[in-house]
């Protein structure tokens, strides 16, 4: 099937596209949709400029524009725009998410495909945190967290790449604090510097 990706650059969307890919799909391009603040309850907001890098990297073009508003309706009608492009432009049938535990954000991204008869792929969906976690580290993601905003996480936590001695530490720190290890909550975020999908690794 041919897809276009949802994409943030953060470890969920990127490793969407793998898990997509290992499936025998090919994506033809990325869809990134900048919003108007970190305020955006459906949208990525930090590092969203990297992306044109990481883009670059996989050799995927990328369809990439900005939101003027925060409402969920517009940038719901923005995404069914650009989708819209990315069917007509690139042939696609499908968008593929790195979404885990979002209903909201899922039923939105249903609702888009749907009125253009596209398929959403969710490869991740209710993917074991821990499992997802160690899955990722040893299939050669490298990523850093670029902010954290949760009790448990605190600065020493910023610009660490993660492996799975880190991972070991920040199971322990959840079950203390009550936070989801894979960050789906919006406990921190993420950028990948390297993987298997990227030509050159970005230098941060």
């Amino acid at each position: 099937m041919n897809l276009v990706s949802l994409f943030s650059g953060g470890k969920d969307s990127t490793y969407s596209i793998y898990k997509a890919k290992q499936e025998r799909h090919q994506i033809q391009c990325l869809i990134t949709i900048l919003p108007l603040s970190d305020e955006s309850k459906l949208l990525h907001f930090p590092n969203i400029e990297i992306t044109k890098l990481q883009s670059k990297s996989m050799g995927i073009p990328q369809l990439y524009i900005k939101s003027e508003s925060n409402e969920t309706e517009i940038e719901e009608s923005l995404l069914e725009e650009v989708l819209k492009k990315a069917k007509s432009e690139y042939g696609v049938d499908g968008m593929v998410h790195g979404g885990i535990l979002s209903e909201f954000q899922k039923n939105i991204f249903e609702k888009a495909c749907s009125k253009l008869n596209l398929k959403l792929i969710s490869p991740l969906w209710h993917k074991d945190q821990i499992d997802y976690m160690k899955n990722l580290i040893e299939s050669g993601f490298h990523f850093i967290i670029t902010s954290v905003s949760s009790d448990g996480l605190d600065e020493t936590w910023l610009g660490k790449e993660i492996n799975l001695e880190d991972l070991s530490k920040l199971e322990q720190l959840g079950k203390k604090y009550g936070f989801n290890v894979n960050f789906e909550g919006g406990e921190a975020e993420t950028l990948v510097v390297d993987c298997p999908l990227f030509s050159q690794p970005l230098k941060i």
